[in-house]
């Protein structure tokens, strides 16, 4: 038995000695993936308890099929959507002219970039434009996927999308 097999039997346990040990293993990297989804990192830290609250609940349901990390992953993407999902209404007004731009997808290389400075421009985007860049870009959701998830349409996810690349395109070029 693998030393990840032992943790989650003795999780499914709810054994809090090796919970604590599961939170110290996964909460940096899972704390990562929250704060791409949110502005600020109160709100991905909240989101990341929330989410380990659901993995501890959930744990027993877990068959050890795939990925035991990218089950937590996804517990945490899902749980970062839900706080955004209260609020949706409010982040896509679009006027539908602005949907037929186009950019063209040039490959750039920004090697002075360091991971931080990316990711505090991918938080500073306007939450639509944040939420349909992460779960395209980053987490590999289809426009569709995207679309059910956030519950809008196939185009707005690509108007999003393509309004995310422009703006950080513009803060690239400030560079």
């Amino acid at each position: 038995m693998t030393s990840e097999q032992k943790l989650i039997k003795e999780c499914k346990r709810g054994k809090a000695k090796y919970q604590k040990l599961l939170y110290e293993l996964y909460a940096p990297k899972m704390l990562g993936v929250c704060a791409r989804y949110f502005q600020n990192i109160e709100d991905a830290q909240d989101a990341l308890q929330d989410g380990f609250v659901k993995v501890f609940s959930n744990i027993k349901a877990f068959r050890e099929e795939g990925s035991f990390e990218g089950w937590i992953r996804r517990i945490m993407v899902n749980t970062s959507l839900n706080l955004h999902r209260k609020n949706l209404k409010h982040y896509y007004h679009i006027d539908i002219s602005e949907t037929e731009s186009r950019i063209v997808d040039k490959r750039m290389e920004f090697d002075h970039l360091e991971v931080q400075d990316m990711l505090k421009m991918v938080q500073s985007l306007p939450n639509g434009y944040r939420l349909v860049f992460s779960l395209y870009e980053i987490e590999g959701y289809s426009h569709k996927e995207i679309a059910d998830e956030l519950g809008v349409s196939v185009n707005t996810s690509k108007s999003q999308l393509l309004k995310a690349r422009r703006r950080l395109r513009e803060k690239l070029d400030k560079l």
